[in-house]
């Protein structure tokens, strides 16, 4: 968003997104964006003058889903011990893969597209995972031996296997077997 915006359009702006992401989960990319913004609470015009293409709303609620995701890592560090916070934070990767499956026939054509989008989103969730880790490792938790993108792989590993809701039960005992395997154990011996 190049400019700061008025209290009111920024509250709709916000809930534009959140209503598409759920949306996008639940129906797929290809939504109707009348559907949308009628859900959102806003009129047609009100969506498309923030995003004049369906691809402009898809890019904004991609990005708008990774930073809320990567940037509750700080603050569930603040709230819980380090292994129930990467636990939540981890329940929460699942839950935006989930959104993300469902603007998936559209996310590579605009990340293929859309210049520094792919980076931005793997720089922002290594960097959540590396403060979840570090807060573990510090509390004498979390292996040190323990890579980002190791556990984003694992991450992504769960999501495609439990691949959508009906299987979420699937992705929770699937994230308790590894966070048993991110735990700091006397003797235990290192990744190689």
């Amino acid at each position: 968003m190049p400019r700061s915006l008025r209290a009111d359009a920024q509250a709709n702006y916000d809930r534009l997104l959140e209503v598409a992401a759920q949306v996008f989960a639940r129906e797929g990319a290809d939504t109707s964006m009348k559907a949308i913004a009628a859900e959102a609470g806003v009129g047609i015009g009100t969506l498309y003058r923030r995003f004049p293409t369906r691809e402009d709303l898809i890019e904004a609620t991609y990005r708008s889903t990774t930073d809320l995701l990567c940037d509750s890592a700080s603050s569930l560090i603040q709230e819980f011990a380090p292994v129930d916070a990467m636990r939540t934070w981890m329940e929460r990767f699942v839950d935006y893969m989930l959104t993300k499956r469902g603007m998936a026939d559209a996310l590579p054509t605009i990340l293929a597209t859309r210049e520094g989008l792919r980076l931005h989103s793997r720089e922002a969730l290594a960097g959540a995972v590396i403060e979840l880790l570090d807060a573990g490792v510090s509390a004498g938790r979390f292996r040190a031996d323990v890579s980002p993108s190791d556990v984003l792989m694992a991450l992504g590993g769960v999501t495609l296997i439990s691949g959508h809701e009906r299987q979420r039960a699937l992705a929770t005992r699937l994230l308790g077997l590894l966070l048993d395997g991110l735990e700091a154990r006397p003797g235990a011996g290192s990744i190689e």
